[in-house]
């Protein structure tokens, strides 16, 4: 796509998060010949944005900036044409994001997003997979903190573990640690997904479905997400369930469909949030579990939901530089094949909502623009659509990716 003006677009780049990523990328491309360029609705915005990553690399004052409303489809289609990927933090997704897969859907461009809403990715898929099979185009969604460390740390495991054994474990599970806040962004699309579900009984029934974002026809096995405070020994810990499942665990079933389900029709994965061992694990996986069921309970009643919406942070709001520093995570993946245990571990010294996940959904966007393609377009998944060229990225940006087996 040589002749098309700019090989990545950051869209929504005056937003908090959209902000974050424009600074990764400042940083990571300075001094490279990328043709990039900031969008979003508000011209004084992106005028602001681009001062600010004077700082980082002078060279950005000649940043283009592109004017574009995430509603005018017209507009949208026309951002598409011009660049070889697109990479959005405009969200909620189900509200702003339709137009803007449909124009990259059509034009052939790589397409990368944060999005953790489960039926606005169904909807691309029923709407536009086909279409970007035929044009080539990489729709990818869920490429930051949800669902990168799941997706990619299940595909790093189960290479290692075939490359080992000659197959993967018929079991995968994931347990979380980590240290962040949610961001605005997030609790908005959180919300409304949560008054999506209140409407419209077809999008409860999507929610509670572990296979929601599998092909049609794909054959299913017996997963269930967790529920509940359990010891796993696996993680040699007690655990509670860990809310971003939800959507990571849909994403990961996903690649193994799309690969044809090299692991088995019954092939299981779970996610969880590690509390510890001991006393403390019990009391911490407990108190998670029931701050959960408290407050998706409180969701679902009026005057509560206005209660506490008003007190959650608003969609560009966020913490500190100095609150963002304490931020980490860590993910454990395990699995066993004929007594063969694998661990992959997945971290980071990021919050995970973020300065991780904008390295994380920065190097996605990278990796669309520069690297030669893994194979055909469609609405993909991070592993499928990048794992061999993601997993070097991501290590050599400063991400814990190893697998230790015996």
């Amino acid at each position: 796509m040589g002749d098309r003006a700019y090989d990545l677009i950051l869209f929504g780049a005056t937003g908090f998060t959209g902000r974050l990523v424009a600074e990764y990328l400042a940083r990571r491309v300075a001094g490279t010949p990328l043709r990039w360029a900031l969008a979003g609705r508000s011209q004084s915005k992106l005028e602001a944005v681009r001062r600010d990553l004077v700082a980082i690399d002078p060279a950005t004052a000649q940043l283009p900036l592109v004017i574009v409303d995430a509603m005018d489809p017209t507009a949208t289609a026309a951002l598409a044409r011009t660049t070889t990927v697109v990479c959005t933090t405009v969200g909620p997704y189900q509200r702003y994001g339709a137009a803007l897969v449909a124009g990259c859907a059509d034009a052939g461009t790589a397409y990368c997003d944060l999005t953790g809403e489960v039926p606005f990715v169904r909807a691309s898929i029923d709407a536009h997979h086909e279409r970007a099979i035929a044009t080539g185009a990489r729709i990818l969604h869920c490429c930051g903190f949800d669902s990168v460390p799941s997706d990619l740390g299940v595909w790093l495991l189960q290479r290692e573990l075939t490359a080992r054994t000659g197959r993967g474990a018929a079991s995968v599970l994931a347990g979380f640690q980590l240290r962040g806040a949610a961001s605005g962004g997030t609790i908005a699309s959180m919300l409304e997904l949560s008054a999506a579900a209140r409407r419209d009984r077809a999008v409860r029934k999507l929610l509670l479905d572990p296979y929601a974002l599998d092909p049609a026809g794909t054959p299913r096995g017996d997963d269930r997400d967790r529920h509940g405070v359990r010891y796993e020994a696996e993680l040699g810990a007690y655990t509670a369930p860990f809310v971003m499942a939800a959507v990571n665990a849909r994403v990961v079933r996903r690649s193994h469909a799309l690969r044809g389900q090299p692991w088995g029709r019954a092939w299981r994965y779970d996610e969880v949030m590690i509390t510890g061992p001991g006393v403390r694990g019990v009391a911490g996986a407990a108190a998670i579990t029931g701050a959960l069921a408290g407050f998706f309970g409180a969701l679902q009643v009026g005057p509560l939901r206005g209660l506490i919406e008003k007190r959650l942070p608003k969609p560009g709001d966020g913490p500190s530089a100095e609150q963002r520093r304490r931020g980490r995570y860590r993910t454990r993946l395990v699995g066993t094949v004929d007594g063969v245990r694998a661990e992959a571990t997945f971290a980071d010294s990021l919050d995970p909502g973020y300065d991780g996940t904008a390295k994380l959904l920065g190097e996605a966007a990278l990796a669309l623009a520069l690297d030669p393609p893994l194979g055909g377009g469609g609405v993909l998944t991070p592993s499928v659509a990048l794992g061999e060229h993601l997993l070097p990225r991501l290590r050599a940006a400063g991400v814990t990716l190893d697998v230790a087996i015996g």
